[in-house]
């Protein structure tokens, strides 16, 4: 066939002039392909998951069986007792209780049984709580269906409970001389609770503890306590030495306890005036600030093959020598 003389003309590969390279974007890709566990439906995505979850029990583990807390950060939380052993030990030693949560159909033993009898008899609401909110409630720790919903202890000022209670020794309103207890860098609650109740057995006043870097009166602190902390408030002091300071300001000579003292506990002539006894942590004892706002700092005479006692038990021989001399002045 003729084609007149014409010659075809083939087009040519690729975009032709003035398209702007439409097909640019489509070549550029999407980025690096993420990891397979940060994809979402991938297996690994999931076997991630399950190992974080896994972690963060096993860093509630030590209040599995105990105390948690539950609350928004940053906020005052409310802390929570877990277990069937913890709960009804808990309620056995009258801590102070917003709610009992129950699970629904729980199976029932003595602990349960018991439980629910003495919240029923202290008038503590009994609350049926579906499983996934009990996990909720205690970060995913090991509950055995009951939680005890603890409120937050209500702390009193340090330098308000330290002048309420010189002024009602000057009005012959408190028998014996004002005397507190002060804790330097403790943060094990049942140190805490043992002082208290040490606090408590010899007639003592109260209880200083800073605001922060510092143990609080938790459920552990009640418990060990033995109902102590219901007769002896303890205070916050928002700085320690500051409180020590004032506490100095209004005749209250404060006494710290170190190993190597410069007065030994038999030979303490202060007793009968208003005290606080200051007591570090068994391993650092008294920072260096607080050890120099002490009018003296007081030892305890013990064998040389214990190098310390344990702040509470410190705490207690103190208490007691000081209740000796007051009772024989």
């Amino acid at each position: 066939m003729a084609n007149n003389g014409r010659r075809s003309v083939k087009a040519k590969k690729g975009p032709t002039v003035g398209t702007g390279g439409h097909g640019r974007k489509a070549l550029e890709g999407k980025g690096p392909t993420p990891k397979a566990e940060d994809r979402v439906y991938h297996k690994a995505h999931k076997s991630k998951q399950l190992a974080e979850r896994s972690a963060a029990k096993r860093g509630t583990g030590a209040r599995s069986a105990g105390a948690a807390k539950s609350g928004p950060k940053g906020r005052a939380t409310e802390e929570v007792v877990t277990g069937r052993n913890s709960v009804v030990e808990a309620l056995r030693a009258g801590i102070p209780a917003k709610a009992l949560h129950v699970a629904i159909r729980i199976e029932m033993d003595d602990r349960v049984k018991e439980s629910l009898k003495l919240a029923a008899e202290r008038g503590i609401p009994l609350m049926e709580t579906g499983k996934p909110e009990l996990d909720r409630m205690t970060d995913d720790a090991v509950h055995q269906g009951l939680v005890l919903q603890i409120p937050p202890y209500e702390y009193q000022d340090a330098y308000e409970l330290a002048e309420e209670t010189v002024d009602k020794w000057k009005k012959g309103h408190v028998a014996n001389a004002p005397l507190f207890v002060a804790l330097d860098g403790i943060t094990d609650p049942r140190n805490l609770g043992a002082i208290i109740r040490s606090v408590s057995a010899f007639s003592g006043h109260g209880v200083i503890v800073p605001e922060r870097r510092s143990v609080g009166v938790t459920a552990s602190a009640w418990k060990t306590s033995a109902g102590a902390a219901v007769r002896v408030p303890v205070a916050r002091a928002s700085n320690l030495n500051n409180a020590l300071k004032q506490f100095k300001n209004m005749g209250i000579y404060v006494l710290g306890l170190d190993g190597d003292g410069d007065v030994s506990l038999p030979e303490l002539t202060l007793a009968s005036e208003p005290v606080c006894i200051v007591v570090g942590s068994e391993g650092k004892g008294l920072s260096r600030l607080v050890r120099e706002n002490c009018d003296q700092i007081v030892s305890i005479p013990i064998d040389s093959a214990m190098e310390s006692l344990n702040a509470s038990m410190a705490v207690g021989i103190s208490l007691y020598e000081v209740s000796r001399q007051r009772a024989a002045g």
